[in-house]
C-alpha cells in the first residue's frame, strides 16, 4: 500500500516518491526539530535583499583593467559612499575614501606622507570605513558576514558592524575600540583588512560571460586570482576553449593561441605566465623565412608591439608566418578528417595555383599577396614538413608540461559551463544558432548526433569535459579534443555562429569583400522579442522578468548601437576591456 501523509492544506502527499530525497535530508537534520530550524533560518534568508550579482564579459587577457573593476565592483562602491555621505563629505574626500578602499596600501603611504596629524586621520577615516562596511554587509546574514572577515579582527569587526552609535553607551563603546587599534599601532593593518572586506562584500556572486583569454598579457593573472575569489561562475567563450584545446593537446589550437599571441605582440601569458619556449620557433622561423618580408605578418601596434625595436618586430613577424602556415596545414588535416563539419571550403592551401599566386574561393579566383611558401609541397599542401613536424612536436610538448596551464584550465572546467541560468537569467558568451524563421537550429556534434538549443549547449559542454577525463573512451576523448577547433571557427558553433572565419583571406588577399564573415541568425534575429522569448522558453526560464545576458560581440555606442535589445529582453555587455 502506498503510504501518504496528510498535510497542512489537506492534500495528500506521496512520500515514496521522494523517499530517496527524503533519506538523504534525514542525513543532516534528523529531527523534525532541526528540520524546522533550517526552515526559519532559510525563509529569512529569502526575505533579505538579493546580493550585489556583478556581469563581466570579455576580459581578453587585460588583468589591469579586470583587477581594478573587482575592487571598484564596477562603481558600486563609489555609489554607496555616495548614498551614505551625501553632501557631509567634499567630493575630493569621498573620491580619497573610495580610493583607500579600493587600493588600501598605495594609499594608506601616500596619506601618511602628507598628513600632519595621522591620528586624528585614523580616526575619522576608520569611523567612515565601518560605516561603508555596514552599508555592504547589511543584505547578509550575519553568519554569512562572519565568514568573510580576516581571523585577525573578525570580533573586532563584527562588533563594529553590529553597533549602533546612535545610543550614547554604545558610541563610547566603538570610540573606545577605535582608540585601541590606533593607539596599539595596528590601524594601517585594520584599514586593509576592512577595505578588503568591503570590496569582498560588495560583489555577491561574480559571473564572467567568456573570454578571459585572447590577446592582452595577464590572462594567467586573473586566472590566479579567480582561484581564490569567492563566488564566481564562467560561461565559456571562444577564445576560452582555444586554449582549452591546446592544453588538451589540439595542435590547431596551440597554433592558433601562439599565432593571435604574435599577431597583437603580447606573449607575456605564454612566455612568462605559462613558460611555453619560443626558441624553436623563432628559430625555425629565421632558418625558413629569413629572407621573406612576411609584410602581411607584421604585428598590430597594440599593446606589446608599440614598444618594439624594429629588430624585434622582424623577428616577430618572421614567427607569426611560420605559425599561421602550419596552423593553416593543420586545420586542414583536421576538417579533412571531419567531412561531417562541412568545412572542406576552408582546406584554402588545396585551392591555391602556387604557379599563378593566385586562389579560388567561393569559385571565384582571387590574385594573393604573397605565394611564397618553402615548406610546402603543391601536391599535398597541408602536409607538413618534416622541421615543421618537429617544431610542433616540441611545442605541443610544451602546453602538455605546462603545470599552471593546466591548474588554470581545470579552474575553468570547475567554475565553468556552456550557459547558466541564474535569478531567471540566460547566461552564455555568444550564441544560440537558429534557422532563418527564429527557430532552434540542430547542430550535429557527433556524427548522427544533432541537437539545439539548451540540449545543444549542454552536450557541448560534455564534449569539453571529456576532452580532459582521464577515464573516456579514447575514440571519444580524441573526438573531443579535435572538436576544439570546430567550436573554435566552425559555422554553427555556438561560440562563433558566422559563415566563415577568414583568417586566411586577411592575411593573403586584398579584395576585403573575402574579409567578410556573415553572421548567424541568431546575431540577426536577436532584435526580435519573439526570437528572445522563444530561446528563453525552450531554457525553462518562466515569467515576465527574464533576460538573456551575453557578451562576445562589442558595443560601440559612439556609433549609435544600443546594448538592450528585444525590448529589455537581452543585454549585451561586451565593454571596453580589449585595447586592440
Amino acid at each position: 500500500m502506498t503510504q501518504t501523509l496528510r498535510i497542512t492544506n489537506m492534500k495528500q502527499y506521496d512520500i515514496n516518491h521522494d523517499m530517496r530525497y527524503l533519506q538523504l535530508l534525514a542525513q543532516s537534520f534528523p529531527s523534525i526539530a532541526e528540520a524546522s530550524t533550517e526552515i526559519i533560518n532559510l525563509q529569512a534568508i529569502l526575505n533579505l535583499p538579493k546580493g550585489t550579482e556583478h556581469f563581466l564579459a570579455d576580459i581578453h587577457g587585460e588583468y589591469e583593467a579586470f583587477l581594478h573593476v573587482l575592487k571598484n565592483a564596477s562603481g558600486n562602491i563609489k555609489r554607496k559612499v555616495n548614498e551614505l555621505f551625501g553632501n557631509t563629505l567634499r567630493e575630493q574626500d569621498k573620491r580619497e575614501l573610495c580610493t583607500l578602499i579600493y587600493y588600501p596600501e598605495q594609499k594608506l603611504e601616500q596619506v601618511k606622507q602628507r598628513e600632519a596629524d595621522i591620528n586624528d586621520w585614523y580616526h575619522i577615516t576608520l569611523h567612515q570605513l565601518v560605516a561603508v562596511c555596514r552599508d555592504v554587509s547589511s543584505k547578509y546574514t550575519r553568519s554569512k558576514v562572519r565568514k568573510s572577515l580576516p581571523c585577525d579582527f573578525s570580533y573586532i569587526i563584527q562588533e563594529l558592524l553590529h553597533e549602533h552609535t546612535e545610543d550614547h553607551d554604545k558610541a563610547a563603546y566603538v570610540n573606545v575600540i577605535v582608540d585601541t587599534i590606533i593607539s596599539t599601532g595596528r590601524a594601517d593593518d585594520f584599514i586593509v583588512a576592512i577595505a578588503n572586506v568591503i570590496q569582498r562584500l560588495a560583489i555577491d556572486q561574480l559571473h564572467i560571460l567568456g573570454d578571459i583569454y585572447d590577446r592582452g598579457p595577464g590572462a594567467h593573472i586573473i586566472l590566479d586570482k579567480m582561484r581564490h575569489y569567492h563566488s564566481w561562475d564562467i560561461q565559456w567563450g571562444n577564445h576560452d576553449v582555444l586554449w582549452m584545446g591546446a592544453a588538451a593537446g589540439n595542435d590547431a589550437c596551440i597554433c592558433n593561441v601562439i599565432r593571435l599571441s604574435l599577431r597583437y605582440a603580447n606573449l607575456a601569458t605564454l612566455e612568462e605566465g605559462y613558460g611555453i619556449n619560443l626558441i624553436p620557433l623563432a628559430t625555425f622561423a629565421m632558418d625558413t623565412y629569413g629572407n621573406d618580408p612576411c609584410e602581411e605578418f607584421q604585428p598590430k601596434m597594440t599593446g606589446g608591439a608599440a614598444a618594439m625595436d624594429d629588430k624585434t618586430k622582424r623577428l616577430t613577424s618572421l614567427m607569426h608566418k611560420a605559425i599561421a602556415v602550419i596552423q593553416f596545414k593543420i586545420e586542414g588535416q583536421l576538417i579533412a578528417k571531419h567531412p561531417e563539419w562541412k568545412m572542406d571550403g576552408r582546406r584554402l592551401f588545396e585551392y591555391v595555383n602556387y604557379e599563378k599566386g593566385t586562389v579560388e574561393i567561393d569559385g571565384k579566383e582571387y590574385e594573393m599577396s604573397t605565394c611564397h611558401f618553402p615548406t610546402i609541397d603543391p601536391e599535398n599542401p597541408n602536409k607538413l614538413s618534416e622541421e615543421e613536424e618537429i617544431l610542433m612536436q616540441k611545442l605541443h610538448h610544451s602546453f602538455m608540461v605546462c603545470e599552471k596551464l593546466h591548474k588554470h584550465i581545470r579552474t575553468m572546467l570547475q567554475h565553468g559551463c556552456m550557459y547558466a541560468i541564474f535569478n531567471n537569467n540566460l547566461l552564455f558568451h555568444a550564441s544560440c544558432p537558429l534557422n532563418e524563421d527564429g527557430t532552434l537550429k540542430e547542430v550535429e556534434i557527433c556524427p548522427g548526433e544533432k541537437y539545439s538549443g539548451k540540449e545543444l549547449m549542454h552536450h557541448t559542454g560534455m564534449q569539453i569535459q571529456t576532452a580532459f577525463q582521464q577515464d573516456s573512451d579514447p575514440d571519444e576523448k580524441q573526438y573531443a579534443i579535435d572538436y576544439f577547433l570546430y567550436l573554435w571557427c566552425g559555422p554553427d558553433s555556438p561560440l562563433f555562429d558566422k559563415s566563415k572565419m577568414a583568417t586566411f583571406e586577411r592575411y593573403f588577399i586584398a579584395d576585403k569583400e573575402t574579409h567578410k564573415e556573415e553572421k548567424g541568425y541568431y546575431f540577426k534575429l536577436r532584435d526580435d522579442e519573439k526570437v528572445i522569448d522563444h530561446i528563453m522558453d525552450a531554457f525553462g526560464l518562466k515569467g515576465e522578468n527574464r533576460h538573456i545576458i551575453n557578451g562576445h560581440v562589442p558595443v560601440r555606442t559612439l556609433k549609435g548601437e544600443n546594448p538592450i535589445k528585444a525590448n529589455g529582453k537581452l543585454m549585451v555587455i561586451d565593454g571596453g576591456f580589449s585595447k586592440a
